[in-house]
């Protein structure tokens, strides 16, 4: 069975073009939580760009999101599904399933997305042509022919063995495809499994097979063209020779291989002994069977599996295997068909071929892929966009699950495809995968990845957002003892002598925020912020004026603050209200008035001042022209002089219509009150005369009209 990721990758390494991890991506290895990020790329003027920035991955990292399990139903024309694998083609993703129960071969289109339903195409045997108790696939496209060919093995015992291969041409949509079963060649098939094609860097292809039934390994030589048929080659147990104790094959169950830094490894599943074997091929296929060195995948405890070269039991019956490589690191996933388990084997470098050597970190995904029922086949794991994908076949209810390793979504901005990608953040610490991707889909593309270490803030001590008044100084601060260095990035009226040390005095004229960055030795850079709050408290007394005696005028400007402020004018003789921004003064003389607004909060009190003169001016008699005895308003119910400057009153006389004097008085503070003879004078114009002094020894002598009013 094939289980390999980078597929491509690995047949068209011998080409001129090759699809292979690069060193494309530039930005920071440390940030901290929510420290803007630039990365870029030297990698211009290419077709298309992708950057995926909250990615998923396979990596055991601590902001990893666990793959999701969901079982998709038995409507797949599945009947004891034995192997299954999925590959892109032209944009669409298809997978291929060999039923043992019927001996039969279903694709599976899924279109432009592995997360579709797909829809099923049942090929059956092809007349017979495919291996009876089909149990491995392998899919590969020839880079020469541009042919996909898939490669199934099958059968129960060395009599009913063989080996065949369905040609689809240069697509896999084809409804048609052809088969060529090349039977059992000098009888070396004996119950074969995990079936592993690809191409060396002469250009030959070369393969490899499991016999489960004999515990031997078969050599598949197919010379310069894959469509040759196969000399096959039993390497049987003289590779056991160099097995340590313990380390041999033990009924296999599938087999999968991957190149890592320019050699290549082989991967087998033992029902036997519950164990995984790994076999090192070195740089080439064509190995001889004495050169092919083997040593057990001895399982760490990182993840609560107890170290073995086994599973500890934690597997029982190990169906089948998928080894993928995803942003340089190598990745196992390994079924169990008897205990409906999934673990994840991580690798990161495939280690040397020296027996024992081998040394992973395992997890149990039981708890989060819980839709197995007697998984005997897994695919690969395929990347599309920032989610990966993977599909198991289950034997015991002829049912599908799909397992996705989706993207988090802990960055300000998911994805981007141009070259410069913009400032982007991450939201929570953790370990962050970004993927990138130049020429999408074509033969030239280009991948690599990165993880960013986002670590939270180091510790800072700064002022609270503050409250300054207007014309005031504060010195504002931000400490941390972990900073390599410290800069003020806002300028406005600051002490600029100042701008690198962590305590700075400002003076702003208005409401403003102060910008402060933070260097830290392990790349995290710290943007923050102090707001400092200005109150600006106005108070606007108004001008100075002139009022003639008796007369009022209303006081305040403008320009005065508004609002939840308090108003005190002092002083409060002759002002209707001392309490509020615009009183009614009424002063007998010349009147200086002081205006206070203060502005009072937690922390902080503003005050402003103002001053006006009122000028009195004793030119004139002041006397309104109508009065109602009647009235309740002791103001307008008598009719008398409003001047308080007049020092000396020779006579105030009033006259009705026949020149009766119905009034007069020589006291300025005294008024009539509307009768004449003790009888209430009638309603009409009357004629008033004054004659005065003023304080300043002005002498007014003046007349008018008055209407009595009832």
């Amino acid at each position: 069975m094939k289980k390999c990721l980078l597929l491509l990758a690995i047949l068209i390494v011998s080409q001129s073009n090759k699809l292979k991890a690069q060193t494309l991506i530039s930005g920071p290895d440390t940030v901290c939580v929510n420290q803007p990020i630039k990365l870029s790329t030297n990698d211009t003027n290419q077709q298309s760009y992708y950057w995926g920035f909250c990615s998923g991955s396979l990596n055991e990292i601590p902001t990893w999101v666990p793959p999701i399990g969901t079982n998709l139903g038995d409507s797949f024309l599945f009947h004891l599904p034995a192997n299954i694998d999925i590959v892109e083609d032209s944009g669409n993703y298809y997978g291929f399933v060999v039923n043992a129960g019927t001996t039969d071969f279903v694709r599976l289109n899924f279109g432009n997305s592995l997360n579709n339903i797909p829809t099923v195409s049942d090929f059956g045997d092809f007349v017979h042509g495919l291996p009876v108790n089909p149990t491995s696939l392998f899919i590969l496209k020839d880079t020469f022919s541009h042919n996909w060919y898939i490669f199934v093995s099958g059968g129960y015992t060395a009599a009913t063995s063989t080996l065949a291969r369905i040609d689809f041409g240069p697509h896999l949509s084809n409804p048609h495809p052809q088969i060529a079963n090349f039977g059992n060649y000098a009888g070396v098939l004996n119950g074969p499994k995990g079936i592993f094609v690809a191409q060396d860097a002469s250009n030959n292809w070369y393969g490899y097979l499991v016999n489960h039934n004999t515990n031997e390994l078969i050599h598949l030589d197919f010379s310069f063209n894959v469509s040759n048929t196969p000399l096959m080659a039993n390497y049987g147990t003289g590779i056991s020779a160099t097995y340590p104790a313990g380390y041999k094959l033990e009924f296999p169950t599938d087999l999968a291989a991957i190149e890592d830094n320019g050699n290549w490894y082989m991967f087998v599943t033992n029902e036997g002994s519950n164990t995984v074997t790994q076999l090192f091929l070195g740089t080439g296929f064509d190995t001889a069977a004495t050169a092919i060195t083997a040593n057990s995948v001895t399982i760490s405890d990182g993840h609560g599996l107890v170290s073995s070269n086994s599973f500890n039991y934690r597997i029982v019956v190990p169906s089948a295997i998928s080894i993928n490589k995803d942003c340089g690191n190598v990745y196992a996933y390994v079924t169990d068909s008897t205990t409906n388990q999934l673990i994840g084997i991580q690798m990161n470098l495939v280690a040397p071929g020296a027996p024992g050597a081998s040394s992973y970190s395992a997890v149990d995904y039981t708890n989060v892929i819980p839709t197995l029922h007697h998984p005997s086949g897994i695919s690969s794991i395929l990347r599309e966009g920032d989610d990966l994908y993977g599909y198991i076949c289950n034997a015991q209810d002829s049912s599908l699950t799909k397992i996705v390793f989706k993207q988090c979504t802990n960055a300000s901005i998911p994805s981007y495809a141009e070259v410069n990608p913009p400032l982007y953040s991450y939201d929570t610490p953790g370990v962050y995968n970004v993927y990138f991707v130049v020429n999408q889909g074509l033969p030239f593309m280009e991948v690599d990845c990165k993880t960013i270490t986002v670590i939270p803030p180091p510790p800072i001590y700064m002022n609270n957002d503050t409250t300054l008044c207007q014309g005031d100084t504060i010195k504002i601060h931000a400490v941390s003892t972990m900073a390599d260095s410290i800069r003020w990035t806002t300028t406005y009226n600051i002490d600029t002598t100042n701008m690198y040390r962590d305590s700075v005095k400002v003076y702003p004229n208005y409401t403003t925020t102060y910008g402060v960055t933070l260097y830290y030795p392990f790349g995290c850079i710290v943007d923050t912020t102090l707001k400092v709050n200005v109150i600006n408290v106005v108070a606007d007394a108004g001008p100075d004026r002139y009022i003639g005696d008796g007369a009022t005028t209303i006081l305040g400007g403008p320009n005065t603050s508004l609002g939840y402020y308090t108003y005190q004018w002092t002083p409060y003789l002759y002002l209707s209200d001392s309490t509020v921004p615009n009183p009614t003064a009424f002063p007998p003389n010349n009147q200086t008035y002081y205006l206070t607004v203060t502005a009072s909060g937690e922390g902080y009190s503003c005050v402003s001042k103002d001053t006006v003169i009122v000028y009195v001016n004793c030119a004139d008699i002041a006397l309104p022209n109508a009065f109602a005895p009647t009235s309740n308003n002791s103001a307008t119910a008598k009719f008398g002089i409003l001047n308080k400057e007049i020092a000396q009153l020779n006579y105030f006389r009033i006259y009705n219509r026949w020149g009766e004097m119905v009034y007069q008085t020589t006291d300025p503070t005294q008024g009539w009150d509307g009768t004449y003879n003790g009888q209430t004078a009638p309603v009409d114009v009357y004629v008033w005369v004054v004659d005065a002094f003023c304080a300043s020894g002005l002498e007014i002598k003046k007349s008018g009209n008055v209407s009595l009013l009832r």
